[in-house]
């Protein structure tokens, strides 16, 4: 098979194992924010930043849908609306897990700071990767060198989405022994709290496959290049 076949295989394969993915997320997340808790994310985030003796992060709401997140340059957790005045397992699960990477920098975590590294380096490619790619693709010949930098800068990106599976999956395991051992959730709603932090780990786990698959391809474009 030649790279381009291989290539569509593998696309078309993870943009059908994506999809399946994030309507899993989004359905589990909506059937966990029926289930009600005592205290809405905003709450739950405040508090598990107290129990852990952060005292310098501070818990925002932004809007859009998913949005949540946690910002090691201003030290903040920034919660979507829904979750940030959402007062149910969904909404606790989520605010848990973005305190859960505010204990991770006041820890010094070292897949995060190793993350957090890469930032300018990722920033970069971005920007750049893709005209350098285009560009090395058409000079293959008689220019080889270009296609091998392209290659580089997005094997970066590439370590960035697989850096990032550890930081997700611990984050989301100190939310949840934290739901449970502060008695935010119970011996029902803790499971439902993992079940939908898993949903979301599923969605990291695909975009590292994606990036990787993509780099093979570039990877196997230059080497039958150079061979012809």
């Amino acid at each position: 098979m030649t790279p381009s076949t291989i290539y569509w295989i593998l696309f078309i394969s993870i943009a059908l194992i994506s999809w399946a993915v994030s309507a899993s997320l989004e359905r589990k997340f909506k059937r966990y924010a029926q289930t009600p808790l005592r205290m809405t994310g905003r709450e739950v985030a405040l508090k598990m930043l107290r129990d852990n003796g952060i005292t310098d992060v501070e818990v925002t709401c932004i809007e859009g849908r998913l949005t949540d997140h946690y910002n090691p340059a201003d030290k903040t957790v920034n919660l979507s609306r829904e979750v940030y005045e959402g007062a149910n397992v969904s909404a606790a699960a989520v605010a848990a897990h973005e305190c859960g990477h505010a204990l991770q920098h006041d820890q010094e975590y070292a897949p995060l700071k190793m993350r957090s590294a890469l930032v300018p380096v990722v920033s970069f490619s971005s920007r750049w990767m893709t005209w350098i790619l285009l560009i090395g693709m058409l000079t293959l010949q008689t220019f080889p060198q270009l296609m091998m930098v392209g290659i580089a800068l997005f094997a970066t990106t590439t370590l960035f989405s697989f850096i990032t599976l550890p930081v997700e999956v611990n984050a989301s395991q100190r939310a949840v022994n934290w739901l449970r051992e502060a008695g935010i959730t119970d011996a029902e709603t803790t499971p439902m709290a993992s079940d939908a932090l898993h949903a979301a780990a599923y969605t990291y786990v695909v975009a590292a496959l994606s990036s990787l698959a993509t780099l093979i391809y570039y990877i196997l474009i230059f080497l039958g290049g150079r061979r012809d």
